[in-house]
Formats: structure tokens, sequence, C-alpha cells
């Protein structure tokens, strides 16, 4: 086992990194950044310039989705003694990348595990976007074929919550088209370069937006947001008898009556005596 140096607890610390400007980092952030015994990181060049800004001199060990298993378990050993820092390339870990199976292990071994909370595309993209942020799923980012985007976006489709995916952006349009085609024509943002200098939001719908990129993807880091569906129209009489007709060839008329009357948001009275109608 590792003999402890720090002056920090042994266990894990989970430090938000900056997604842009090197000042986002929290102190308490930079404070582990410097007192940590090793520094888990996806990208060593990457981290690198963070750990010189925070004042760091510790050690990193790489730790990335391609990473073999033994790799994890070693960190997770040298928690027993030591305090290991865990840092993304940008942003929160564990969004997006492989750092929840390291939180998972070091969870089962009994370590000690801190987290640090700080930057994270994905809330700062929500709170550029102008959309409801009150119900939101995080996405990540969607599938690079044709079917299994429009599964993934299917399985959405109904959700009455914003939306948030991580794109980039040679696929951005397209991924953009996808949205309109299986979500509909909803409004949306493209937030890109977030906290840096270049940073910039663009609202509109999806195929607005599809068009603005289609002949000039964005360089940077991009993150979509795409708003909840409208109301839906009101269920017309012919969509009614529709319904109840076809729950009548499974059910009594009452329970048709209320299926329907529950899929539709109509009076159930009003649909049991037109259920009895049509059975009639």
């Amino acid at each position: 086992m590792e003999t402890r140096t720090s002056g920090l607890e042994p266990g894990l610390y989970i430090v938000a990194g900056p997604i842009g400007n090197l000042g986002d980092l929290t102190p308490r952030g930079a404070e582990v950044l410097r007192l940590a015994d090793v520094v888990a990181v996806e990208d060593t060049r990457v981290s690198a310039r963070l750990l010189r800004h925070a004042g760091s001199d510790r050690p990193m060990v790489p730790y990335h989705d391609h990473s073999p298993e033994n790799v994890r378990q070693r960190l997770v050993d040298r928690m027993a003694g030591e305090s290991v820092a865990l840092l993304s390339d940008a942003g929160t870990p564990l969004i997006s990348d492989p750092g929840y199976k390291l939180v998972r292990d070091a969870r089962a071994a009994g370590r000690r595990i801190t987290t640090l909370p700080g930057p994270s595309a994905a809330i700062a993209a929500l709170t550029l976007s102008g959309l409801p942020t009150d119900r939101f799923l995080f996405m990540g980012f969607l599938p690079s074929k044709a079917k299994a985007r429009g599964d993934a976006l299917d399985e959405v489709a109904g959700l009455r919550a914003t939306l948030v995916f991580y794109e980039s952006g040679p696929r951005l349009s397209e991924s953009l088209s996808a949205m309109a085609a299986h979500l509909g024509d909803r409004d949306a943002a493209v937030s890109r370069e977030i906290s840096k200098t270049f940073e910039e939001t663009a609202c509109g719908t999806l195929s607005e937006l599809s068009a603005r990129y289609a002949d000039a993807p964005p360089k940077g880091e991009i993150v979509v947001t795409v708003g909840p569906p409208g109301d839906a129209p009101p269920a017309s009489a012919e969509d009614a008898d529709a319904a109840l007709l076809e729950a009548l060839t499974r059910l009594s008329v009452s329970k048709a009556a209320g299926e329907v009357a529950k899929k539709l948001g109509l009076d159930r009275r009003t649909l049991y005596d037109r259920a009895t109608e049509l059975k009639g």
C-alpha cells in the first residue's frame, strides 16, 4: 500500500474543472489539486495546463475509456491510504466519461468519496438557452448511425422536458435535422465554446438551426438544447370513435371507455355512452 503524503484525508476527490476559462476552477478545487497524492486524468497533456494554473506539481495517472480494469483497481487500492483526485478534460467528471466506474468501485471498497462541484457544459447551456429548465434530460452524444439515432430520439419524443445533447461540428446539421424529423420542429438552442473567447448561442427552430449550420459546421465543443413538446391538439370525435372501436375489440364497454378517457383526456361518461352506441 502507498504511503499517505498529502494533507487530505485518504479517498477519492471528484474535481470539476473549467469548461473554458481557467478562472472558472473553484478555489477549493485548486486546493485539492495542489494537495492530492495523485491526480487521475483523461489526458495528461490537457490536464497539465490546468495543474500549472492551480500551482500543482502533483503526479498524474491516465484514466479514461480505454484504461484496463487493473488501472482502476490500483487507484481504488491507493485510496486506502492516499488521496486521489479525479479530473476530466473539461467540466464535471462522470458526465459523458467513464468516471462512474471508479466511483462505483471506490464505494464498494468502502473508500471515502468527496465531490467538489463546479462547471458543467450541459448545465451552462441550459442557462443560456432560454428554454424551460424545471425538467430536463441529459442525452449525451446521439448514435452516429441514422437508425440508432432515430430510435434514441423516438424514445424521448413524448417526454415533457427540455433535452440536452452534446454534439460535434461535422455532425451538427444532420443531427438537428434528425431531431426535427423525430421530435417535431421545436424551439432549440446551439451553444458552443462556452466560457471561452468565442462563446456563442444561436436560437431558433430545429429546422432553422439545421439550415444555418448545413454549409458552415461550427468549431469547438457544442451543446444542443431542445425545448419540450407543445400541447397536443384536442382529440376529435373521429379520434375518439377510432380509439373506442379498437378498445372494444379487447375490452368491455366500461373498460374501453376508461382506457380511451385516460389516453385522450376526454370525459369518461360521454365515452361510455358513445361506446354503448358503437357496440350496439
